[in-house]
């Protein structure tokens, strides 16, 4: 009994661990946190069941794989028999893909001609170009069909289609030639700066030149892949200095750099001066080095002569804007200044052709007068011009006044010829030196007003008229102490003279001097001539003022009135 009682206790407490345990498993599992699954995850089992599936079910299989490939067919059909390229198809950067022929050729036309330029390159430098400049044309449609002909093989990692393009050669060598001037720099010769009060060289630079040829040559043999990389490479060849070391000619540059540069301008016409002066810097900037010494550098001065142009006209009304500098004259007498050590140099301002508004009353030979030219020089200037028949309204052009100064003009020395007094005084740095009576020429060959110069001398000089022509032949005069001034007509001068011996034999002059006389030149007594021919040096300014040629000159209005 106490046995069974025991077993039975036992089995009792056996099973009441074992449901103990169970509830314990249950409590834990209860408090065991469920992971979270996403989406993904779920795709991804989705996916993987039905992959399960279908390789246990070939029917299946098959039915699948024949969608995409029907697909395929259908769109390569439908690309065929509407004629057009297929996807990811590019021509020079141009995308064409699923465009017809025409469409394409239509994209790539406009394109190429409106909007693709080509980079053209040296070293860092870079310049573009439309392709049509560069002499390269397109035949867009046959790239077009090139690119139909192609198929697929721009899928799916696109394809590039070479252009067919031709090189026109004349038009590539003339766009070429234009752009050479400034893809070209002309080399630096060694030359000077300061830094702070010393003067230090300045060593040469290399420069560049486009090689026209050898840049067409590579266009030439390769226009696609240009095209293609929308790049030419220029072909430049360095173009050394004359000059790379600039310390042979520090010292001389010194000199000049240190002592103030003094430039004058003249005006033979108005005999005025105008100075001007610059910095240090400027001036220093000027100085280029040579072989055979310092020189003026063209491109820094050139700036600076532009102003100066400039402000000689400032106050003028834009017609009449006529003052100018010739560059390579004062650039030649700048280099010269610097060859012989000289801190100064004097410049002759010059003068713009013009043009003249006839007004009434004008008739062509009284502007020729007004205007201070001898008339032959505006029927020259104007061509194919009845000169007799003037309105007022109409323009002349007029010559440059130079024409009469042809000569480096001697700012010291003017002669003054009043023709309504008959008189003439002649002035050395502002002082007058000469004054006396003069003939000048009668009604029928009168002397022309206007400024001139001397430009030629002769002890002894020829003159004729048709009146002094018979069956005999012409007779000739002989003029003492012959000055020539001005051309009446080319060949025929006017003139400086003294006594004149006549084909008779006789004298004309001494008695004669005073009133108009001659036939166009300035007669002087024979005495009084021969000074003026000694005195006055070839280039000295001559002003015939008149009433109708008003004295420009301050000397001249300082004569005006004043002769004996």
């Amino acid at each position: 009994m106490n046995e069974q009682v025991t077993r039975r206790h036992h089995v009792s407490s056996a099973r009441q661990r074992q449901i103990a345990r169970e509830r314990k498993r249950e409590a834990m599992v209860k408090r065991r946190p469920v992971p979270d699954i996403t989406k993904f995850e779920r795709t991804i089992w989705f996916v993987q069941d039905r992959l399960w599936y279908i390789q246990r079910n070939p029917t299946i299989a098959k039915a699948l794989l024949a969608v995409p490939v029907t697909a395929l067919f259908l769109y390569i059909a439908a690309h065929l028999l509407a004629g057009r390229i297929f996807p990811n198809i590019w021509v020079v950067g141009i995308y064409i893909g699923d465009m017809t022929v025409d469409e394409a050729a239509t994209a790539l036309r406009d394109a190429w001609y409106d909007d693709l330029r080509i980079q053209l390159v040296d070293e860092d430098r870079t310049w573009t170009a439309s392709p049509s400049q560069l002499g390269l044309s397109l035949d867009a449609r046959q790239t077009a069909q090139s690119a139909l002909g192609i198929g697929l093989s721009g899928i799916p990692f696109g394809n590039g289609v070479p252009p067919v393009v031709e090189v026109d050669y004349l038009t590539a060598q003339e766009y070429l030639l234009t752009i050479s001037e400034e893809v070209s720099f002309a080399p630096v010769n060694a030359g000077y700066k300061w830094e702070g009060d010393a003067l230090v060289g300045v060593p040469g630079r290399d420069g560049r030149m486009l090689d026209v040829g050898a840049t067409l040559e590579l266009l030439t043999q390769g226009p696609v892949e240009i095209a293609q990389r929308l790049r030419l490479q220029l072909v430049t060849n360095r173009v050394e200095p004359d000059m790379v070391d600039p310390i042979p000619y520090l010292e001389d540059a010194r000199q000049l750099a240190n002592q103030p540069f003094a430039m004058r301008g003249y005006d033979p016409f108005t005999n005025e001066f105008i100075d001007w002066r610059t910095d240090r810097d400027t001036f220093t900037s000027w100085l280029e080095v040579r072989h055979d010494g310092l020189t003026l550098r063209e491109e820094t001065f050139a700036p600076f002569l532009e102003a100066l142009n400039t402000a000689l006209n400032e106050s003028r009304d834009q017609q009449e804007k006529e003052l100018y500098l010739d560059r390579a004259k004062v650039m030649q007498e700048i280099q010269e200044a610097f060859r012989s050590r000289r801190s100064n140099v004097q410049f002759r301002i010059r003068h713009r052709p013009t043009v003249y508004t006839v007004a009434a009353g004008d008739t062509a030979y009284g502007i020729a007068r007004k205007t201070g030219l001898p008339f032959f020089l505006i029927e020259e200037n104007n061509p194919g011009r009845d000169l007799s028949q003037l309105s007022p309204g109409d323009t002349l052009s007029i010559p440059s006044r130079d024409a009469t100064v042809p000569l480096d003009p001697v700012a010291s020395k003017r002669i003054i010829v009043n023709l309504d007094t008959q008189s003439m005084v002649a002035y050395e740095n502002g002082v007058e030196v000469f004054n006396w009576r003069i003939s000048s020429g009668i009604t029928s060959a009168p002397t022309s007003p206007g400024i001139y110069q001397i430009f030629s001398h002769e002890p002894v000089a020829y003159g004729s008229s048709y009146t002094l022509c018979g069956e005999t032949g012409c007779g000739q005069w002989e003029m003492n102490w012959f000055m020539g001034i001005y051309e009446v007509v080319p060949g025929l001068v006017n003139g400086f003279h003294g006594a004149v011996l006549l084909p008779d034999g006789t004298y004309l002059g001494g008695n004669s001097v005073g009133t108009p006389y001659t036939l166009g030149c300035v007669m002087s007594r024979d005495d009084e001539a021969k000074v003026l021919y000694d005195w006055a040096d070839e280039g000295t300014i001559v002003e015939i003022i008149s009433d109708e040629f008003s004295p420009e000159s301050d000397l001249g209005r300082q004569t005006l009135g004043g002769q004996v």
